[in-house]
């Protein structure tokens, strides 16, 4: 026992000498914002192995079918091949196309991108234009007004089909199956599996190549990136804290705006590594500046990270306990941070009132907000609140968009707490974005700060190619307004006056 427990520490020993020197150079790589290159190399590897495990699932997907129709009919068995040569071709397409419908997709997600429902391109409840027929006047002069209007009566009726009035019937019946708020608040669809067993399908099982993939894969995130990883943490936040409080005995003036934006983005690009972010930035002329309101869409509280690592700003928000408020009380004793009690967020003239207080100083750095309120998962943007677009002052729109091959960023508030969100980042491959910084925009002579918002919402939606969708993101906590209802049963009784 003696000898084992020697030939132990030993070992130990010789692994935690290693362990320590990969710990330090990343450290010190963040703190000097360089880096060699492996985490980008490390993200291609993972795409090549998330390109041979496709084709291995497609290739025993496709025997398990060919085994089924050996033992049916010659007819089916036709049909059967045909398809499978559709298959075979599809699996020669690119990563980023993925796996079709009649291939294999990803099971633990549902709706982020592809669609249940084929919707028209209209809202469905609008009223539509009235079908009135061209008349040429020259040649139809000498009809009489009965005569015409018998004419519209007839054309509707050759034109009329059974959903003409059962158009709020097929909405409440889309609704119910997929509706268009719900179905934000999931999961990122994902078209090919990551070797991630946060699926209930058992892909980890399909073959005894793809199995031993998936440990080696499970070793390194658990026992190799995640110890790592944590202890990264820690030391960033430990580092963030010393750092903000050092700039905190500081006078006011620009030494202490210049020192508090290095430290910043230093301490932030340290703590990106606790998640081995990989992040990058398009545009970068048109990053925010001084006293200016940065917007962006929101997915989860990394956003904060991500943007942190290239530019400095101020935050604003709700006072939070926890590990959330560490951090809050850190990033206050360096730089002005807007930070409301829960009673306070409710009062809008007080919030704008804070907002224009701060952005009168030309000198504070550029505020971050996220207009929708609330994490949606990376594929949409849903509706802005106006309050940011009252101020008066120029808005810098900023688009994030997830990789969620590697990891799914979105957080899901109401079924996992932070800690449990924050262990499975860390468990995570990586986690890979982009960040698009859009020109800066004004409010227009005329233009209401709910059109300034929906535009400034339309830029970052088609830059990081996401859906534009016009509900409330708090949908997913309260009610639908009273005021959607009463617009629902307008239109509703517009059509009716209109058959």
């Amino acid at each position: 026992m003696a000898l084992l427990a020697t030939g132990l520490n030993f070992l130990s020993s010789i692994l935690l000498v290693p362990f320590m020197m990969l710990l330090l150079s990343i450290i010190f790589l963040a703190s000097i914002g360089k880096s060699l290159g492996v985490r980008r190399l490390y993200v291609k590897v993972l795409l090549m192995i998330f390109e041979y495990g496709r084709k291995d699932i497609e290739l025993a997907q496709n025997e398990k079918r060919k085994n089924k129709t050996d033992s049916e009919d010659e007819g089916y068995s036709e049909g059967v091949i045909e398809s499978e040569v559709v298959t075979k071709n599809q699996s020669n397409t690119p990563l980023k196309d993925a796996l079709k419908p009649n291939g294999l997709t990803n099971g633990h997600v549902k709706n982020g991108g592809n669609n249940l429902i084929s919707r028209e391109d209209r809202h469905i409840l609008l009223p539509d234009p009235v079908n009135v027929p061209i008349v040429d006047e020259k040649s139809e002069e000498h009809i009489s007004d009965d005569e015409i209007k018998e004419r519209k009566v007839q054309e509707k009726i050759s034109n009329f089909q059974l959903n003409t009035i059962l158009d709020y019937t097929k909405a409440g019946m889309e609704a119910i199956i997929e509706d268009q708020v719900t179905s934000r608040f999931e999961a990122e669809e994902l078209k090919n599996w990551n070797l991630l067993i946060r699926t209930n399908r058992g892909y980890e099982f399909i073959s005894w190549k793809l199995t031993f993939i998936w440990l080696c894969g499970f070793f390194v995130r658990y026992f190799l990136l995640l110890p790592l990883r944590i202890i990264i943490c820690f030391c960033g936040v430990q580092w963030l804290t010393i750092c903000t409080a050092l700039v905190g005995y500081i006078p006011p003036g620009d030494f202490k705006r210049l020192v508090n934006k290095y430290v910043a983005i230093m301490c932030f690009g340290v703590l990106s590594r606790s998640i081995s972010s990989v992040i990058t930035y398009h545009n970068v002329e048109n990053r925010p500046k001084e006293g200016g309101i940065c917007v962006a869409n929101h997915t989860s509280p990394i956003d904060v990270l991500t943007l942190m690592c290239d530019n400095c700003y101020s935050l604003i928000g709700q006072r939070h306990g926890g590990f959330l408020g560490i951090l809050q009380r850190a990033l206050a004793r360096a730089s002005p941070h807007i930070w409301f009690e829960r009673s306070e967020v409710r009062d809008k003239k007080f919030v704008i009132k804070r907002l224009k207080e701060h952005t009168s100083d030309p000198k504070n750095p550029p505020i971050l907000i996220f207009p929708e309120g609330t994490c949606i998962n990376n594929t949409s943007v849903m509706q802005f609140k106006k309050g940011s677009f009252e101020v008066g002052t120029v808005i810098y729109p900023v688009a994030i968009k997830y990789d969620a091959r590697f990891g799914d960023a979105f957080w899901n508030s109401s079924k996992y707490s932070m800690l449990h969100y924050l262990y499975m980042m860390m468990t995570s491959w990586a986690i890979v974005c982009d960040v698009w910084y859009l020109p800066p925009m004004q409010k227009k002579e005329g233009e209401s700060s709910i059109d300034f918002a929906n535009r400034v919402k339309s830029a970052i939606a088609k830059q990081g190619g996401l859906v534009d969708l016009v509900w409330d993101g708090q949908l997913k906590r309260y009610k639908a307004k009273k005021e959607w209802k009463e617009r629902q049963q307008e239109e509703f009784s517009k059509r009716l006056k209109m058959e």
